[in-house]
């Protein structure tokens, strides 16, 4: 059984201007002829790695990732203006336009989950499968959980280690 599949250098990489202030890293590997899937990393505030394309069959797949608003290589890195969730939507059908695709299969995790979820919702006719992990819903109670009354207490250790690069208020 294969865990990951062996790592792939992307045949094309791209800066996709966005908007007057934001350009997107975006970049394709595996297959260009291949069913088309947007790897939509967690965070905010992640960025996609090599290791983001392992999860997918060079052969049968057009991979293609790229980096949100502020993430990664994106610029400016860690802008938040111009930064919102619809914002981020609408960068997805920014990149599927740009790039062709008719309909993506999305995989997305953690906060990546919800902006697949909320891309399905808004383009329902692009979007041919969803797959998701570590879902996150981003409900009050979801919040609440994460940064008040949950993960801080149940995992205190790991909690400070998060904060910790913070700056206080």
């Amino acid at each position: 059984m294969h865990v990951l599949y062996p790592e792939i250098k992307p045949y094309k990489r791209h800066q996709l201007k966005v908007s007057d202030q934001h350009e997107l890293y975006v970049d394709q590997a595996g297959n260009p002829h291949g069913v088309p899937i947007l790897f939509i990393h967690g965070g905010p505030g992640a960025g996609c790695n090599a290791s983001s394309r392992r999860f997918y069959d060079p052969a049968v797949y057009r991979i293609i990732t790229f980096d949100q608003r502020g993430c990664g290589r994106s610029t400016p890195h860690g802008a938040l203006t111009e930064n919102r969730s619809q914002d981020l939507v609408e960068d997805i059908e920014t990149i599927r336009t740009t790039l062709e695709v008719e309909k993506f299969v999305l995989f997305g995790g953690s906060w990546g989950s919800t902006l697949a979820l909320l891309y399905a919702q808004a383009y329902p006719d692009h979007v041919s499968a969803l797959i998701l992990r570590g879902i996150f819903l981003c409900r009050q109670m979801d919040l609440d959980w994460l940064y008040r009354f949950g993960a801080n207490q149940v995992f205190p250790d790991h909690w400070e280690e998060f904060v910790k690069p913070i700056p206080e208020a």
